[in-house]
């Protein structure tokens, strides 16, 4: 059974508002990946895209403010097993942008 999404409360957003989207690493000690990969997926607005044997995580968070990717990677430092939780990129946009069609 998947873990139930750890929820970050959103209201709806005002005028004006942004929606962050950070890019992290994570280095977790490799016997503890499984509850450290559990515990990451399920974090609301958080995806692992690529992990390794040795534990390192690609770890993206998306979150309407910068605190609250503040808070998760707060959250991601204190889980067990996890030796680093690196921010290697944050970038934010209008929250209407969020919801444009992209032509391809």
């Amino acid at each position: 059974m998947p873990a139930a999404r750890r929820a970050i409360p959103i209201q709806p957003l005002p005028a004006g508002a942004e929606w962050h989207i950070a890019g992290i690493v994570v280095h977790a000690l490799p016997a503890r990946l499984p509850q450290v990969r559990a515990a990451i997926d399920a974090i609301t607005g958080a995806e692992i895209h690529a992990a390794s044997d040795a534990g390192k995580l690609v770890v993206t968070l998306e979150a309407p403010t910068s605190r609250a990717i503040a808070a998760h990677l707060t959250y991601l430092h204190q889980l067990d097993g996890v030796l680093s939780a690196a921010l290697v990129y944050q970038h934010n946009e209008d929250a209407e942008a969020m919801n444009e069609e992209i032509a391809r």
